[in-house]
């Protein structure tokens, strides 16, 4: 009687939870296997304004496990550890350092293919998780400017950095269900969608940037210099096409050891510019309206004493015109015409054209440089920065005063993002049109035979450029056998379209002049670009037959 009532009330409870209670029961199954996991979110892509990959996001997953409910001496545990190119005692060494937490990551962004392989070893309490890597198809052509993400995708440096949130996505979450391991054997769907980031296309020229940092790598090891920058701007929009430096670094590599490499040097870095600053004190004196391009300026006997400190030429250039003062570089013709002004000027017109202050790039570091002003002006000061010492200025503000010029005397924001729309209206007029023009055809005769910039010329084409060698500043003054070699050019001459900076610096093998190491590079670098952007050559005469 007693079992058989003990029957009766088993079947009645076998009922109820079969026919009234199967929601209870589906939940109580739900909550052990229905889990909600995030989803990652894409980050978006850096491309150059050609749409050529330089940043771009792979998927990969995470190895975790529970330490509390992970056995250093499971089965499959050896196969687990070839996997994770690990060994038994680090691995048992970082568990038993973290036995009290419920979290441990075994080895962050592995590929699918590896961390899946892992999974089927269905190892109990060994998990993943999805995400994504960064991948940078570029490598070091383009580190420095790019940047990296850390393991968590997030910008770290460069264009990485400044544009991080605009790239970064929202992640989702995902209903699944997970077996007994708690592995994912099945996809409910989405609970939030995860929202991609948003892309960016910078003005950068993938093919201009290999050449560049080819040419500046080819330089820097042939002369033995510590590194080099370029930096080329189209002068009609403010575009940066290339920004290159050498050496660099594998942003791709999971040892980044040359963290000085990290720099983009030709933002960060600062030099004195020499011999390229001549050419803005002759746009001052041509300005003031007291002189014109064929003015003669007598150099003679070739040096004076200012303040008791010695001005002077390599050779006694005698009476020449100021066209010639830049085609041979003479620290005395600029010398004489800038005291023959009012002493704030040259200042005035160096801190209008950019000097002394960081430039629309909002590049991650960049640095100011130095323009000091002082009042009174000392004679030897204004003679100094006549010639380029005693300020100091990056390689993009170089660029972006030359483009300046280029640009008829219009300065135009320089940008590191493709412009939609060309800027050549947005701009300000700094520099008299006509004083543009001179300086144009003046710095012209720097880039024939007889000037310090003759290795720049392009066949074909007319280049306006200046040259500059430039002492370096060491622990007791400045160097004897250190010097900055420098290059600035302007083409085509006719209806400038390109601006190029480029500095090598101390190169202590053979020559260390701006015209014979800096000059060579814009002729091969700008070549191409000529080419790849279809501008015609100066004067081409059109045959009708």
């Amino acid at each position: 009687m007693v079992l058989f009532l003990l029957f009766i009330i088993l079947t009645g409870r076998m009922i109820q939870l079969t026919l009234f209670d199967h929601t209870f029961l589906e939940k109580q199954g739900n909550a052990r296997a229905l889990r909600v996991v995030s989803l990652p979110a894409y980050r978006g892509m850096i491309t150059d304004r050609n749409g050529e990959p330089l940043a771009v996001s792979v998927p990969v997953k995470s190895i975790w496990i529970n330490p509390k409910n992970f056995s250093i001496n499971s089965q499959h545990v050896k196969e687990l550890l070839t996997l994770l190119n690990e060994n038994k005692k680090t691995l048992k060494h970082e568990i038993d350092k973290h036995n009290q937490k419920e979290f441990l990551y075994l080895k962050r962004n592995l590929s699918p293919d590896i961390a899946n392989k892992i999974l089927a070893l269905k190892i109990k309490g060994v998990h993943a998780v999805d995400g994504y890597q960064r991948y940078y198809p570029q490598a070091n052509i383009i580190a420095p400017v790019i940047g990296f993400t850390n393991i968590d995708d997030q910008g770290q440096e460069g264009m990485e950095l400044l544009y991080n949130q605009w790239l970064n996505g929202t992640p989702g979450k995902e209903l699944v269900v997970k077996d007994l391991y708690g592995h994912v054997v099945a996809i409910k769907g989405d609970v939030r969608s995860a929202k991609p980031g948003k892309n960016i296309t910078l003005s950068i020229d993938s093919r201009s940037q290999y050449q560049a940092y080819r040419q500046l790598k080819k330089a820097v090891e042939l002369r033995q210099a510590k590194s080099a920058s370029m930096v080329v701007l189209d002068v009609k929009t403010g575009e940066v096409l290339v920004m290159a430096n050498y050496p660099s670094y594998n942003p791709n590599s999971h040892d980044k050891k040359s963290t000085a490499n990290y720099r983009n040097r030709a933002v960060t870095d600062v030099f004195e510019p020499g011999s390229t600053i001549k050419t803005f004190a002759v746009i001052n004196a041509l300005d003031s309206g007291k002189y014109q391009p064929n003015s003669i300026i007598n150099t003679s006997p070739g040096w004076m004493y200012l303040d008791g400190k010695r001005v002077h030429d390599e050779i006694n250039n005698g009476k020449i015109d100021i066209t010639t003062i830049l085609q041979r570089s003479s620290n005395m013709g600029v010398t004489k015409l800038t005291l023959s002004l009012p002493p704030d000027s040259l200042w005035q017109l160096l801190r209008k054209m950019g000097f002394g202050q960081r430039t629309d790039s909002a590049f991650p570091g960049e640095s100011d440089g130095e323009l000091p002003y002082l009042n009174p002006w000392p004679k030897i000061t204004l003679a100094t920065m006549s010639f380029g010492y005693g300020l100091s200025v990056t390689t993009l503000q170089l660029a972006g005063a030359y483009a300046t010029i280029a640009n008829n005397g219009i300065k135009l924001p320089i940008t590191l993002l493709k412009n939609p729309q060309s800027q050549s209206h947005s701009g300000k007029q700094l520099i008299q049109p006509r004083v543009a023009h001179e300086i144009l055809d003046m710095l012209q005769s720097v880039v024939t035979k007889n000037g310090t910039g003759r290795l720049a010329k392009i066949p074909g084409y007319k280049v306006s450029g200046k040259t500059g060698t430039v002492r370096i500043v060491g622990s007791h003054g400045y160097e004897k056998n250190h010097h900055n070699a420098i290059f600035v050019g302007m083409v085509p001459e006719s209806n400038p379209r390109f601006v190029a900076a480029i500095i090598v610096r101390d190169p202590t093998k053979g020559s260390y002049y701006g015209g014979s190491v800096a000059a060579p590079i814009f002729s091969t670098v700008m070549a191409k670009i000529l080419r790849d952007y279809n501008i015609a050559p100066d004067n081409i005469n059109i045959s009708n037959g």
